[in-house]
């Protein structure tokens, strides 16, 4: 039986949580019932991933598709989900796996930020040349993950008509939110809408909504506005249906499962992950190990399947 295993990052925040399950819930009727679908998180939550593995096999999984939902690929999409994907071909060598990739760069999540500008009542055809978009992600340790958000941005500035906008991240690494908002009004900002590039809400979320009432308060001249993170929206849906069917047809392109450098990293990276947090804070850990420069071990490695 085949099974596909969704990780969510998981969250202090039970509703974060929740919407998670619930989004499962609503892509669950695109594959055929004889198909096991569960749910499980990194951290804060349980099933743990191992647990979630556990529970597939149980219920008679002999082939588990494992999908992460996070928008970038990271230290734990590179290493904690491989690991935990290790352990489990140990444990279980009867049974096989697939392992998909995160959201990326997509397309797709254009349209979702667009939506959540409009929402607001932004015209995106002939936005205000005064008002700028703080392009906000949750900031970590790893230099890939931070310098996508940054490709992002940039994209989004493509393919909107808007003069201004500017990256930030809400902890761990620079620009913080703070630094982010100055250099929106430095570059003439009259209006500042911050645009979270998140997936669900969670801990990170509901401490923005508060930090507007700062920002409104220290910068009285300017006007902010917090747009709404992905949720439920049909473009989020068709992204995750799109990576499991690559899983399920063992199309998966290249991604950190079978990457050299993972192996090296492992040394220093404890993967089980017990650290308390939300990701306002320093990793103990740094997972800068090779993945830097483009994936350019990717073409290498194409070279020697010829």
């Amino acid at each position: 039986m085949k099974a596909i295993l969704f990780v969510g990052h998981g969250s202090k925040d039970r509703e974060g949580n929740d919407q998670v399950r619930q989004f499962i819930e609503t892509i669950r009727g695109n594959w055929d019932d004889g198909i096991l679908v569960q749910t499980c998180f990194l951290e804060f939550e349980r099933p743990t991933v191992n647990q979630g593995i556990d529970v597939c096999v149980e219920k008679g999984a002999t082939h588990i598709s494992v999908i992460p939902i996070m928008l970038l690929q990271a230290g734990h999409s590179k290493i904690h989900i491989p690991a935990a994907i290790d352990e489990a071909k140990e444990k279980y060598p009867f049974v096989q796996f697939t392992y998909g990739r995160p959201i990326g760069v997509h397309e797709e999540t254009f349209e979702i930020l667009k939506t959540r500008l409009i929402e607001l009542g932004e015209n995106l055809e002939q936005p205000e040349a005064d008002t700028a978009i703080l392009l906000l992600g949750r900031g970590g340790s790893d230099p890939d993950a931070n310098s996508d958000l940054y490709k992002i941005a940039r994209l989004l500035w493509e393919k909107t008509k808007y003069k201004i906008v500017e990256p930030a991240f809400m902890g761990v690494t620079n620009p913080l939110t703070d630094e982010g908002i100055e250099r929106c009004i430095k570059l003439g900002a009259k209006k500042v809408v911050i645009l979270p590039y998140f997936l669900f809400t969670g801990i990170l979320m509901k401490r923005l909504e508060e930090m507007m009432v700062t920002f409104q308060h220290k910068y009285n001249s300017a006007e902010f506005k917090l747009a709404g993170y992905f949720g439920y929206h049909p473009k989020l849906q068709t992204i995750l249906i799109e990576r499991v069917e690559e899983a399920l047809a063992g199309e998966v392109k290249m991604n950190c499962d079978t990457c050299q450098y993972r192996v090296n990293a492992m040394e220093h990276v404890h993967h089980h992950h017990h650290h308390d947090h939300d990701h306002d804070h320093h990793h103990h850990h740094h997972h800068d190990h090779g993945h830097g420069h483009n994936h350019k071990h990717e073409e290498q490695r194409a070279g020697e399947r010829r």
